[in-house]
């Protein structure tokens, strides 16, 4: 990623595509990234970039250069081991603010012990959550 206000934003289920074009809608520079291919082709144009990878491949998040990004949030939650490995991955390019969807609290402690600042516990408040992922400085913001 060239921004570095980018926000990336891993796993694009309807939380992932809720947050991304949410993110988006605040100015912010979003990269969606997701497995499926025809998920990321239904939002080509609602998002700066999209890419089809594996958020598990260190590679791949380097070749999308997800290590130059302010800020990511794994909005994946249902594989738990999927969710880990994402988050421990992104603290391991050194990614500055990880955001990580959790399922429980407990998940949610792993997601913190792999690297997470934040953790999101979206039957606890997403609403709030979101608020404070995209408060950044104005001069952050896309004009």
């Amino acid at each position: 990623m060239t921004h570095k206000d980018s926000t990336v934003v891993l796993g694009l289920g309807s939380f992932g595509v809720s947050a991304a074009l949410s993110l988006a809608e605040y100015g912010l520079n979003v990269l969606g990234v997701d497995r499926n291919r025809e998920i990321v082709h239904a939002l080509a144009g609602r998002l700066d970039r999209l890419a089809v990878a594996d958020s598990t491949d260190l590679d791949a998040l380097r070749g999308l250069g997800v290590g130059e990004a302010q800020r990511a949030l794994v909005a994946i939650a249902q594989d738990v081991v999927t969710s880990v490995l994402t988050t421990s991955l992104l603290a391991e390019l050194g990614v500055p603010e990880i955001w990580a969807r959790a399922e429980t609290v407990r998940h949610g402690r792993i997601l913190e012990r792999v690297g997470a600042h934040h953790v999101v516990l979206p039957r606890h408040g997403i609403e709030v959550t979101l608020m404070g992922l995209h408060h950044v400085a104005p001069s952050q913001r896309r004009v």
